[in-house]
């Protein structure tokens, strides 16, 4: 073995060993009956942070982000700003040309109109907006530079797809960017850490992230009262969202992914949009027994 490989194996070796894990038999044997008749593929990852018992199926397995990839370019980003080639409260200046058809916040400014860099960084993440995410991956150094940052970090599956060299017939299978349920949980849980870039700008990121509008999956199933870092993503064959709850009784994260779904409507009753909230809510109860709360009566229509 190279000095290279052993030292992003001692690095991979670290992010995901830090501490003994142990399997939670009971909450993978719930999990697994929920995921038993999913039509396509789906993986699902979760490790409780305060006794670290995690649930694993299939969590190794790459499957598409969709928007979750939006964290890996919010990094990317932050790496820019901690390196000093932008500053986080830069004015930039938009342009059509950075246009991504579709129903955008930022994508509805005129040519020429002003929007600082910290706005843009939240719309990313609070509203997945794509033409902000696609303009961040292109000023964080594209795809490349993104990739080099979680290659060097051990996260060996993680990877942008879209508009990055070399990455073709990946993008073709995948779409826009790859991961497995276990790397994205795990993502959350350095940035929680504080050990994503830096203190500050793992903070930063993590504010972001627990300021999400689409809010209409997993976390309907957490109380609105309970902090909550999350990103979801959804494509035609695959629904997706990771999620880190502040739980009162310990932190727990969580991944679900699924792909090759028979159910490509999008519509709230959607085969992967239930199963991701039938999670969420099997984990808050598990993990808080003794909570009461429930959904509001008729919420569900506003999904």
């Amino acid at each position: 073995m190279s000095i290279k490989a052993a030292c992003l194996f001692l690095i991979a070796v670290n992010i995901f060993s830090v501490k003994a894990q142990s399997t939670d038999r009971v909450l993978t044997e719930k999990l697994s009956a929920l995921a038993r008749d999913f039509k396509g593929d789906i993986g699902i990852y979760v490790r409780h942070l305060k006794t670290n018992k995690t649930v694993a199926i299939n969590a190794d397995t790459i499957f598409p982000t969709a928007s979750m990839i939006k964290v890996p370019i919010t990094i990317g980003m932050f790496s820019k700003i901690e390196a000093g080639a932008i500053r986080y409260d830069s004015v930039l200046v938009y342009k059509d040309s950075l246009l991504y058809a579709g129903e955008d916040i930022l994508g509805s400014f005129k040519q020429g109109e002003k929007i600082s860099l910290s706005k843009v960084l939240m719309l990313m993440i609070t509203t997945s907006d794509n033409t902000a995410s696609l303009w961040c991956q292109s000023m964080a150094g594209t795809g490349t530079a993104i990739n080099q940052w979680l290659s060097d970090n051990g996260f060996q599956k993680t990877r942008v797809n879209s508009r990055t060299p070399g990455r073709e017939s990946n993008r073709s299978r995948y779409g826009w960017g790859q991961t497995t349920p276990k790397e994205m949980a795990e993502l959350l849980v350095k940035i929680r850490e504080g050990e994503v870039i830096s203190a500050r700008a793992s903070e930063r990121i993590y504010r972001n992230l627990i300021r999400i509008y689409w809010d209409t999956e997993a976390l309907s199933q957490i109380p609105p009262y309970v902090q909550v870092a999350s990103k979801s993503g959804a494509v035609d064959r695959s629904k997706s969202e990771v999620v880190l709850v502040n739980a009162p009784h310990g932190d727990y994260v969580f991944c679900v992914i699924t792909k090759n779904q028979q159910d490509q409507r999008w519509e709230p009753d959607n085969e992967g949009y239930v199963i991701i909230r039938k999670i969420s809510s099997l984990l808050w109860n598990y993990f808080e027994p003794k909570s009461k709360w429930q959904p509001a009566k008729g919420i569900e229509a506003w999904y």
